[in-house]
């Protein structure tokens, strides 16, 4: 193959397994040897051709000549006072996106981008506020998970791990960018990349019926939908794509989804917003909603968030509707526990915005908080 430059060579992590085992063998080496960089590129994190001990010379040397290791570009990081760990990635010069890290007892939680901004412009959630910019592509995607792997490598780090559950949560509707997110869960599943498992992988979407469907069929992991509102007149106000895939609709979908994949999990999430959401009528109308669909619920108090409209109810509040939820549907209804709120990194607070930031490192398992600029 020719030498191209820099800007023209293979994103290694832009491709699939086959693609690369398709590249390898192009340039003239055995198959097997696909499964070695496959392994170095996502088990290891190298993002060195020449520290990948077991391949042959001339592959490193060929790999040298027309690939890259397209890693994400880290701009700040922020430590939150509950653990969590907000990462900022600029993407390209008009673009940033945010990670967040959310360490529990018994798991490692990365929730992931795959757009940045988001054009589904639901009314209590920050990235759409900020409208739609762009998809991010397969490397963008898996490389949040990639980054923040070899991030918890480093000496400084309090707990030594490797993520655990990936939840597609971030900036951006999952499924309205199909075939990158596809891609991006087959590779988080593959005993050679991350080796998650299918319930340890969530997929969040605001209700696009026809992918849910198809996600079915392609690759099923556990399902998280957004509902937050029970009736089409208030959640049509609230989500603008309630007009296209109505609640009947959705909750059609979700049947089939767990018909499909019996084993694995539907979350209904809903953000209580006081004064639009959380009164009692609301509840009961949600419990007669989701009686008879196999699923869990998600309560979360809405987030506040700069220039934001909506206020969340008070702690009694939320619990009664918690209570009242659980008694009418005999559903287990959790009540989610905000994560990074004091660094913006909680349920519908990340907008990618690259600002003078105070910042948060680790040194010898003592946060200290620096400016980075």
């Amino acid at each position: 193959m020719s030498n191209p430059n820099q800007a023209n060579r293979i994103k290694l992590l832009d491709q699939s397994y086959s693609k690369l085992s398709q590249l390898i063998q192009r340039l003239g080496h055995k198959e097997f040897r696909s499964k070695q960089v496959w392994k170095w590129l996502h088990q290891k994190n190298c993002s060195d051709f020449s520290q990948m001990k077991n391949l042959s010379k001339d592959l490193i040397k060929d790999l040298n000549k027309c690939c890259i290791i397209n890693t994400l570009n880290l701009d700040s990081i922020q430590y939150s006072n509950d653990g969590s760990i907000k990462f900022l990635f600029n993407i390209d010069k008009n673009n940033a996106i945010e990670s967040v890290l959310i360490p529990e007892k018994d798991r490692l939680t990365l929730c992931i981008s795959t757009q940045a901004g988001c054009a589904m412009a639901c009314a209590f959630c920050s990235t759409g506020d900020q409208g739609f910019n762009r998809q991010l592509t397969l490397g963008e995607i898996v490389g949040q998970l990639w980054y923040v792997n070899k991030y918890l490598k480093k000496d400084n780090i309090a707990f030594k791990t490797k993520v655990s559950n990936v939840v597609l949560m971030g900036m951006g509707e999952p499924l309205a960018n199909y075939r990158a997110t596809l891609d991006a869960l087959k590779i988080f599943l593959d005993d050679h990349a991350y080796g998650l498992s299918r319930r340890r992988v969530t997929v969040s979407t605001c209700g696009l019926t026809s992918a849910i469907l198809q996600l079915a069929k392609d690759c099923p992991v556990s399902l998280a939908i957004s509902l937050h509102a029970p009736n089409d007149q208030l959640r049509s106000q609230i989500m603008p794509i309630n007009r296209r895939y109505p609640i009947a609709e959705l909750i059609n979908a979700c049947k089939q989804y767990i018909k499909s994949a019996p084993r694995l999990k539907v979350l209904i999430e809903y953000v209580l917003i006081k004064g639009i959401n959380d009164s009692s009528k609301t509840c009961m109308e949600f419990a007669q909603l989701i009686k008879n669909l196999n699923c869990k619920v998600n309560l979360i108090p809405f987030n506040r968030y700069p220039n934001s409209k909506f206020l969340a109810p008070n702690q009694e509040q939320v619990v009664d509707f918690a209570n009242k939820l659980m008694n009418a549907s005999k559903k287990t209804v959790i009540i989610r526990k905000s994560r990074g709120n004091d660094i913006a990194g909680a349920c519908g607070q990340l907008s990618g915005k690259i600002d003078d930031i105070r910042h948060k490192k680790i040194v010898n398992n003592t946060i200290t908080e620096v400016v980075l600029n």
